[in-house]
């Protein structure tokens, strides 16, 4: 459990608030901050990094050990001692910072999702960290390290108290509870990865370019400064995604779908309602045949961005019904494709694009090896715009390019010129009546 109140102060409206410490376990994280920074030194400029480390005597090597790790204990204990928060009636409040102080003042009707992460040292010693998706913000405020208790009961408190609960009230409602709707197998997303091509791209260049920079060089660090971010890229492209990816559950709760998952690293992350602005269908070449697809998203102030891994095209359908309610996904056959001209400013791939329109979404599709089906609410429409380059005027074409709430855009390619015009002006009225009957964004309503 995190301290104990260590003051109260004084709101706008005077009524006491309880300022709160982190877990007790924090100081050991924040420890490592001035190891990091040597250790960043040495990466940048190994030459010079290991000059120094052949000067040193093992007297100096202790000596220096024993001023390091004392000076990051300390370091590691009073910036714990100088970060509170306390949540108001209005507002989340985080004051942090040893030698420049910063305060967030987070609106509590502003956040979009609280997810919970447990690293792995982090499970073990029983503790959480809270994250936090706000709108109008690119990076997440959070709190390192809470109990997990603590972090659950306080992640539910935030939710409450930002669908509109009374202050009061908030505490008693707790975590709303949720269904379950899909639960990815670790052998699905194990056999996923085997039929991607990312993964075979990066693990053959991790063991093909090395041998040929040291034939060519000689240079033992130039092979390094190549190895690593290939062994990295590797890494991540197919331990790290299994890793992340690992017993991917999604389910239902009055606060919007919950997915978690993680083999090492747990998080339990929160797809706001009425927030999602794009749902994309992703069906990489070799998934085809197996019928599977990966779900991506855009959400509106909140950093999640995948919904289903992988998962059978038929599943993946009855879960994106539950974030774009009314809204069936259209089938290839369905879709229209660019005219025949179209292959003079796209020859092959011209194939892979195209386009639908239904009462609720604007869906388009792009890619022939990788395919891409992008549905956009009508009602998230920011803006349209229509693009014209001046070989596509030779031939009588021009792109749709649809803007989301996220900051991304959708882009219906290669169409007839005067299709597209009227694409143009239809898309700008659907938008216009389709945020009329939009679902509100506020949670559990």
């Amino acid at each position: 459990m995190s301290e104990p109140a260590v003051n109260d102060a004084a709101v706008p409206g005077g009524l006491p608030v309880t300022e709160r410490r982190l877990h007790p376990v924090t100081p050991l994280r924040r420890a490592w901050a001035p190891v990091a920074v040597l250790t960043g030194w040495a990466v940048h400029d190994p030459d010079q990094a290991q000059r120094h480390l052949t000067r040193l005597t093992t007297t100096t090597l202790v000596t220096g050990l024993a001023l390091v790790i004392p000076l990051a204990a300390l370091y590691g204990f009073l910036s714990w001692w100088f970060t509170h928060f306390a949540v108001t009636d209005t507002e989340l409040r985080i004051r942090t910072g040893l030698f420049f102080r910063r305060t967030a003042h987070i609106r509590l009707e502003r956040i979009q999702a609280v997810d919970v992460t447990r690293p792995l040292l982090a499970r073990v010693a029983g503790v959480a960290k809270l994250k936090l998706d706000v709108v109008g913000t690119d990076k997440k405020d959070e709190l390192a390290f809470l109990g997990e208790e603590e972090a659950r009961a306080l992640r539910a408190e935030l939710l409450a108290r930002a669908a509109g609960f009374a202050p009061e009230t908030a505490h008693e409602v707790g975590e709303a509870p949720a269904r379950e709707l899909v639960r990815v197998p670790g052998r699905l997303i194990a056999v996923s990865l085997l039929l991607t091509g990312a993964t075979w791209v990066s693990l053959v260049a991790a063991a093909v370019v090395p041998p040929l920079l040291w034939l060519a060089t000689h240079s033992l660090w130039t092979v390094l400064a190549s190895v690593l971010p290939l062994l990295g890229s590797a890494v991540a492209n197919s331990a790290g995604r299994f890793a992340a990816e690992y017993d991917w559950v999604v389910g239902e709760s009055p606060d919007g779908l919950r997915i978690d998952r993680g083999l090492l690293d747990r998080t339990h992350e929160t797809v706001p309602p009425g927030r999602v602005q794009t749902v994309r269908i992703v069906e990489p070449l070799l998934w085809r045949w197996r019928g599977w697809v990966r779900v991506e998203l855009d959400v509106a102030g909140s950093s999640n961005t995948l919904l289903l891994p992988v998962a059978p095209r038929e599943v993946a359908e009855s879960v994106i019904a539950r974030v774009l309610p009314g809204v069936t996904v259209p089938q290839a056959s369905g879709l229209l494709r660019p005219p025949r001209r179209a292959r003079w400013c796209a020859p092959v791939w011209w194939r892979g694009h195209g386009i639908t329109v239904t009462d609720a979404v604007f869906a388009a599709r792009h890619g022939l090896l990788r395919r891409r089906l992008a549905l956009v609410p009508h009602a998230k429409v920011q803006s349209v715009r229509l693009r014209q380059g001046p070989w596509q005027r030779v031939w009588g074409l021009a792109g749709v390019h649809v803007d989301n709430g996220a900051g991304r855009t959708v882009t219906a390619r290669l169409r007839d010129a005067r299709e597209a015009d009227r694409l143009l002006r239809a898309q700008a009225e659907r938008s216009r009546t389709g945020r009329r009957s939009a679902r509100p964004d506020r949670w559990m309503t």
